[in-house]
């Protein structure tokens, strides 16, 4: 059975972190397992499963750069006696393979022949450049791979010129929603994203440039565009107005630039429009564990506009603060920016914890008696066969016309996925939802839900197809709760939806 995977042949440290920051996007895009071989030549006969010393150094530099790139992936040391033994034993034929190292313009590098090698025997390879060679000597093709590979045990590091990585990639996101209900309007009451059903609809469509910031070429840059029946409502707000610019606005994702300042193990500015600190969900579906969003992600920004700075204080704890236009970031409602904090901390490689919260005023009495408070508490654990996380959140507003006490929310969710068999997979999501005053959802009311989805994904080279079966139960009540039927409001709705996704992804290096 095939299994989406990218896989990095570790050579010199430089090589290496160039091969990895391409390939965690890569990885990320494909939805594919991200392996890094480190290899180590034995000059005796080795058995096939042979142990490794699993206390390298470099490995941990490894793991620690997947971690500060927020990739999902393992380092896998291996003990070989040869090149061939390398690539008949631990290169997947299937794999995406990336090599880094450096690029000659008139003779090529031992990691350029590496992959040249990969390439000739039909693997499917990207070569990720850390600049021009050091040394243009001539070397045999034998042992050029040898030595790409004798670098990484020497761990040598030498100054290289800054890459030019530029990743690119698009998707078109078509679905049906059966609502049991048949809603004489086709809309799913309240919803930011899957707003219509009972309908063929492209939700989103978009395309995206990217250049991710490195210790080696230290600006980023981010363009992202979009269209659809989810970019017509997520960013604004249903009590301010939008802000100037909205119409167009709403076709951007992810739009942005970023520097890593040379200060400690780097500190990260990023200014723009950037994706959300809050939420567990993505605006896009094909990076979901489910088709449609919880409830804590469509009362919740899935995209923000200001600044942030990040920095990595160890390689598990990492802290960021940022400094918004407001809670929605396509709405007008004061001149006064929110700001917020997260932490964000690896408890072991399965676990991760973090904490974020905003503060800030959403309405146009500016005074900080008024500014509404939100926390965003999130525990993911991750496995090669399952992903669990539980969200909770809470926000509280007074808000200033009400006369009330301060208005209070809360939600949860709790998704679970399997990988029962690949290319299949099947995700179960518990959530609850409570508006005591209507600030939030916009109507007093509290809501329950279960989410079942049957996806499977196929992928060939750059692109990758994803289809998935979901079928969701919500029951909302209250003085202004309910979901449209075909003449009123009623407590109940169910949706079985079919989705297809389709994503392609690629690199450009120089």
């Amino acid at each position: 059975m095939f299994k989406p995977s990218v896989q990095v042949i570790a050579t010199t440290y430089e090589g290496t972190r160039a091969a990895i920051e391409t390939a965690v996007p890569l990885a990320k895009g494909r939805g594919a397992r991200l392996t890094i071989v480190v290899p180590r030549i034995a000059r005796y006969e080795l058995p096939d499963d042979a142990p490794a010393d699993m206390t390298d150094v470099a490995a941990d530099r490894y793991r620690q750069l997947i971690d500060a790139l927020e990739g999902n992936g393992h380092v896998q040391i291996c003990l070989c006696r040869s090149i061939r033994d390398l690539i008949d034993r631990l290169i997947s034929a299937e794999a995406t393979v990336v090599v880094g190292g450096p690029s000659c313009r008139w003779r090529m590098s031992p990691e350029e022949r590496f992959a040249n090698q990969l390439s000739r025997k039909g693997y499917h390879v990207v070569f990720a450049a850390t600049g021009p060679c050091a040394s243009g000597r001539r070397i045999a093709l034998g042992a050029a791979a040898a030595l790409a590979i004798l670098l990484s045990c020497a761990h040598v590091v030498f100054a290289q010129a800054p890459d030019m990585t530029i990743q690119y990639g698009g998707f078109v996101d078509i679905a049906y929603a059966n609502d049991f209900n048949h809603p004489s309007n086709h809309l799913f009451r309240n919803r930011g994203t899957t707003p219509r059903v009972d309908e063929l609809d492209v939700n989103m469509a978009g395309a995206y440039v990217r250049k991710i910031a490195s210790e080696s070429s230290r600006w980023g840059i981010e363009a992202t565009g979009q269209t659809g029946q989810d970019s017509k409502v997520f960013g604004f707000s249903a009590t301010a107005p939008n802000i100037a610019g909205a119409d167009w606005l709403r076709h951007l994702g992810p739009t942005n630039a970023s520097y890593i300042a040379p200060v400690g193990s780097g500190l990260t500015i990023q200014g723009g429009i950037f994706s959300s600190l809050i939420g567990y969900d993505s605006l896009y579906a094909k990076d979901n564990l489910t088709y449609t969003r919880p409830w804590t992600g469509d009362y919740t920004p899935y995209l923000m506009l200001g600044a942030n700075v990040a920095y990595p204080v160890t390689s598990r704890l990492t802290l960021t603060g940022f400094v918004v236009n407001g809670y929605w970031h396509l709405a007008n409602a004061n001149s006064v920016p929110s700001s917020g904090a997260q932490i964000a901390y690896k408890l072991t490689d399965r676990v991760t914890v973090k904490e974020t919260l905003l503060y800030g005023p959403h309405q146009s009495e500016t005074a900080p008696k008024f500014w509404r408070f939100f926390s965003d508490s999130i525990v993911e654990r991750k496995t090669d066969t399952a992903t669990m996380a539980f969200e909770y959140q809470l926000g509280t507003e007074d808000v200033a016309t009400a006369g009330d006490p301060r208005a209070l929310w809360m939600a949860a969710q709790a998704p679970v996925r399997w990988r029962v068999q690949e290319p299949w997979s099947l995700t179960v999501r518990p959530e609850l939802a409570w508006d005591r005053d209507g600030r939030w959802i916009g109507g007093e009311q509290s809501v329950k839900a279960l989410t079942a989805t049957v996806e499977y994904r196929k992928a060939y080279r750059g692109a990758q197809a994803i289809v998935r079966g979901e079928y969701r139960v919500d029951d909302s009540r209250g003085p202004a709760g309910g979901f449209f039927d075909e003449v009123g409001l009623t407590p109940t709705q169910q949706l079985f939806g079919v989705a297809v996704i389709l994503t392609f992804d690629g690199v450009l290096s120089r």
